[in-house]
């Protein structure tokens, strides 16, 4: 696999846009984050809707944060519902500054 830019390819007016639209109601509905050592594991309580809100945002930040790792897990029965974002070193600084995780 080749190295990838640890960047947005997004403006910043889109970003900024894209922040407040899609990104901050699902930063807003994060109930516990974590550490690890290459991004952040967030945990959502399973409301309805919030699988596919995670699914459409995952898919939408493939496009422009192309050096990003996502890994979903929903717990069995309704449980909670991780998603574990990560990338190259660098990764976690990025998602803090850029996207305020």
């Amino acid at each position: 696999m080749k190295e990838l830019p640890i960047a947005c390819t997004l403006d910043s007016m889109t970003l900024d846009a894209r922040r407040e639209q899609l990104l901050g109601g699902l930063i807003s509905c994060v109930l516990e984050r974590i550490e690890i050592p290459d991004g952040y594991r967030v945990r959502f309580q399973s409301d309805n809707g919030v699988l596919t809100r995670i699914a459409s945002g995952v898919e939408t930040e493939r496009r422009c944060c192309k050096f990003l790792t996502f890994r979903l897990t929903a717990e069995p029965d309704d449980g909670a519902i991780w998603l574990e974002v990560s990338g190259p070193p660098g990764t976690r600084e990025f998602l803090r500054a850029v996207f305020n995780f």
